[in-house]
Formats: structure tokens, C-alpha cells, sequence
């Protein structure tokens, strides 16, 4: 370890990582009123001072997790579209799904670290702009298959369901999710039908 300590030195960006990586780690397992700076260095294997000195205060530490966390859902979003250039609505139903089912089993303990960042914007305005990224991001995926309005509702939708599937002692079971899904994404025939999107 002490070997490697110069390295790190010489290597800021390095150590902001590290620090962000803990950063995860610590809400993973403590929450956000678990998190503190001693928790993070300790977890980091890092001085408390390399803490403070590149994140001042603990809603540095917030703000730079969720940075981390929406850039890797964001590059995400995009490789599941480019895999996807069309989908009927059947398929998209199912898709999104499988997502959603999948946050309330095998990618659980991520998907509440990520949700609590988010959360974290509720009493942080800071956070706010990534947070609304967050729900752009989502919309714009969904732009490719269905128009504006539809994707609004669609994400508005799946955000209740993310959090009713994470806050409560029984997560909604897929038949629920995809009935929900089919209706708000299954065009209504008695409605005009709506202009050709453009993927942003």
C-alpha cells in the first residue's frame, strides 16, 4: 500500500474516483444518513483529509455519486436503443417489464442505491439538474417507439413503480407491471394518431 501511495499522489482524477466508488459503497450499505466522510475514506483506504480536500462537504460526496450513477445509466439507456431500432408496443411492454422486474430482484441493491440518490434532490435543489436529466434520459429512450406524451406518462409510470416495488414489503408482481405498461403504451384508437418522433 505504501507503494503505491505516491502514485495516487500524482494522480488526482484516480483518487476522485476512488472516493466516488466508496462514496456507492458507504449508501449502499449505511444510506444517505449513514454517509459521512470518515465512512468513505475509511472505505476508500484513503486519508480523511484526501476526503475533504477534493469533496468539502458531504453533499459533494451526494452530488458527485449521483453524477457517477446517472452517467452510467444514461450510457445505458443509449446501448439498449441502439440494440433496439424498432419495437412494437407488445414488445416494448415486455421489455420494459423485464427492466422493472429486474430492479425488484437481481439489481435490487444497486437500483436503491441510485433511487436514493435521486430522492436526494428533494432537499438538495444542487442535485436537481441531474435529477432532471435522469427523467429526460429515460423519456428519450422511450421517443424512438412512442410520442412525447406517451413517453411522459410511460416514465411517470415506471418511476411508481421503481419506488412502490422498493419502499414496500411486496413489490408488484409482472402481470401488474405489464398490464400498467400496455395501457399507457398502447395507442388509443379513439384519439388522432400522433405526428412521427425523431430521435432526439
Amino acid at each position: 500500500m505504501a507503494a503505491d501511495q505516491p502514485a495516487r499522489r500524482r494522480d488526482p482524477q484516480r483518487r476522485i474516483t476512488e472516493i466516488t466508488d466508496a462514496t456507492e459503497r458507504v449508501i449502499a450499505a449505511r444510506g444517505i444518513e449513514g454517509l459521512t466522510h470518515r465512512a468513505v475514506a475509511e472505505e476508500a483506504g484513503v486519508p480523511l483529509g484526501a476526503t475533504t480536500y477534493h469533496f468539502a462537504a458531504k453533499d459533494d460526496l451526494i452530488q458527485a455519486a449521483l453524477k457517477r450513477a446517472y452517467e452510467r445509466y444514461a450510457a445505458m439507456l443509449r446501448d439498449w436503443v441502439a440494440q433496439r431500432p424498432e419495437l412494437t408496443v407488445n414488445q416494448l411492454v415486455v421489455l420494459l417489464a423485464d427492466a422493472l422486474m429486474g430492479c425488484f430482484g437481481p439489481t435490487r441493491d444497486y437500483e436503491v442505491v441510485e433511487l436514493e440518490l435521486y430522492l436526494a434532490a428533494v432537499r438538495r435543489p444542487a442535485l436537481r439538474p441531474i435529477a432532471d436529466q435522469y427523467t429526460q434520459a429515460t423519456t428519450n429512450a422511450l421517443l424512438p417507439y412512442v410520442d412525447p406524451s406517451t413517453a411522459r406518462a410511460a416514465v411517470a409510470a415506471m418511476n411508481g413503480l421503481t419506488l412502490r416495488g422498493l419502499a414496500t414489503s411486496e413489490p408488484p408482481g409482472r402481470a401488474e407491471v405489464e398490464d400498467i405498461l400496455a395501457r399507457i403504451l398502447t395507442p388509443n384508437p379513439a384519439l388522432p394518431a400522433a405526428p412521427p418522433t425523431t430521435r432526439p
